[in-house]
């Protein structure tokens, strides 16, 4: 199936996206599954607060850097080859994960799966667009978001059930079945699919963006241990700056763009683009911080932690399979419902935050207002980018939407990680130096010095918290003014046209 018969529903069409999604979820169970193996992973491995943000940080990186390049890829050489490709990858970077024996084997294991996952969130998303015709696509598109958000948020549960019977390996085996499975069901269901125009591959794009992004989230994560203004942050951010720069001005001379730069023309794009970072920035950031704070702080085991989460993946399911979301971006539009949706994340976020330290009855009501405003709003911001791009630009599309999750995920870690690694080392005794909670408790004499480590890990994780909540509450005030200006826009010139026609 080429571009000239993207927009002629496939009858399939409907199983087809079951099969794309199951492919999703595995990478999005994977985003957060880890969060809840961190105290595992601390004491099996030795592993300390910089190689837990690496083990994170690691996949996300690689991910977010070849999003655009694959993105362009797939839509050249096969949507379906990609979606292969990245099936396998996926599950053999999660077979040597689940075996590693240090950190650095971990670290390495998770980059080559981001190199898989990368594959496989431009692909699903790409799919969507070409099976599906404009009536149905937004459904669809609700659906797949569906799955993305529940995903996100039922990683801790599923990581919490595994981690309570099995070794921390098991969080990454569990991907290697449903990666096989999902294999036998792409060969045989879903079509090809590419665009027959043009078969130039970008590779100083793909290589300028990869290495730019890769440099200011390194910068980022090596900034607290080395100083800011140390030639470890300083030297990664300035090569990642220059190299997106160049990227940018790259991208508008050559004549076969990884990006065209014209999409930072419609306002509906670039709305749905910042929005997207924020958003990502303070929900990974704060899922980071929230499952080390349930169990850290509070003492909660892994499947109790992962249980806490479940009113947040409950709501978001809930309020999709209603159909809640689409039904309000009908009566009140894109920009009213997105600056609702995000408003509530972010006050969900500042109730978890506060009330979240005197215990998990106070983080409830924070959870249950995040999952809602998750609900209606990520499913809105996803289809406002996509009906900016043309479909037969769908891969690159799917990897600018997937670069903004993954991007702004990894920087959320980085930052609020940074943010709670500076506040708890202020914070704590004198006595103390540690580089993580439970190797500063061990360290700790008596009840007294204990309690003022907790406390001071307690206060490290609510400021990083608020960090987050400030990021989304800006980033939906934002995208919903840039997504209002596009629609006015969009009204203002329709209106000449239909005064025509009604003449």
């Amino acid at each position: 199936m080429t571009s000239d018969t993207a927009h002629q529903p496939h009858p399939r069409r409907w199983l087809i996206l079951g099969v794309i999604c199951l492919a999703q979820l595995t990478v999005l169970l994977d985003n957060t599954i880890l969060n809840v193996a961190i105290p595992s992973l601390t004491k099996e491995l030795g592993a300390t607060t910089a190689d837990i943000q690496w083990m994170i940080n690691a996949y996300s990186l690689v991910q977010s850097g070849l999003l655009l390049a694959v993105g362009s890829a797939v839509d050249r050489f096969g949507r379906k080859l990609g979606l292969m490709t990245g099936l396998c990858l996926f599950g053999l970077g999660s077979l040597l994960a689940a075996f590693s024996r240090n950190p650095g084997e971990l670290i390495a294991a998770r980059a080559g799966m981001g190199i898989g996952g990368a594959l496989l969130m431009t692909t699903t998303l790409a799919v969507i667009i070409q099976v599906f015709d404009d009536q149905e696509r937004t459904k669809a598109i609700g659906l797949w978001s569906t799955v993305l958000t529940f995903g996100f948020a039922a990683g801790p549960l599923i990581g919490g059930a595994l981690l309570g019977r099995f070794w921390w390996g098991s969080v990454f085996l569990i991907n290697v079945p449903v990666a096989l499975i999902g294999l036998v069901a792409v060969a045989r269901l879903i079509p090809e699919s590419k665009n027959p125009l043009g078969e130039r591959p970008d590779l100083l794009g793909a290589l300028l963006s990869t290495v730019g992004m890769v440099g200011v989230v390194y910068a980022i994560i090596s900034g607290p241990a080395h100083g800011w203004t140390s030639s470890e942050a300083l030297l990664p951010v300035f090569i990642g700056v220059a190299a997106l720069t160049g990227f940018a001005l790259w991208e508008r001379r050559t004549s076969h763009p990884m990006l065209d730069m014209r999409f930072f023309r419609n306002r509906r794009f670039v709305g749905a683009v910042a929005g997207g970072i924020l958003v990502a920035f303070g929900m990974g950031g704060s899922f980071f911080l929230l499952t080390q704070h349930l169990q850290f702080v509070f003492g909660y085991g892994p499947l109790k932690a992962g249980l806490c989460t479940a009113p947040l993946a409950a709501c978001i399911a809930l309020l999709n399979i209603l159909g809640v979301g689409a039904r309000l971006l009908g009566r009140i539009g894109t920009a009213r419902i997105v600056v609702v949706g995000m408003s509530l994340l972010a006050i969900g976020l500042a109730l978890v935050s506060v009330l979240g330290r005197h215990g998990y009855q106070g983080m409830l009501l924070g959870l249950i207002l995040m999952g809602i405003g998750i609900a209606l709003a990520m499913p809105a911001m996803g289809a406002a980018l996509m009906s900016a791009i043309p479909p037969e630009r769908a891969g690159i599309g799917a990897g600018v939407n997937g670069t903004l999750t993954e991007f702004g995920n990894g920087l959320g870690i980085a930052v609020l990680g940074a943010v709670l690694n500076s506040r708890f080392a202020a914070l704590l005794p004198a006595a103390i130096g540690a580089g993580s909670l439970p190797a500063a408790l061990a360290a700790a004499h008596g009840p007294r010095q204990r309690t003022a480590v907790a406390d001071a890990f307690s206060s490290g994780v609510s400021t990083s918290q608020l960090m987050g909540a400030a990021a989304v509450l800006a980033g939906g005030l934002l995208a919903a003014f840039l997504l209002h200006r596009a629609d006015r826009t969009d009204s203002d010139r329709q209106s000449p046209a239909l005064a025509e026609v009604a003449a």
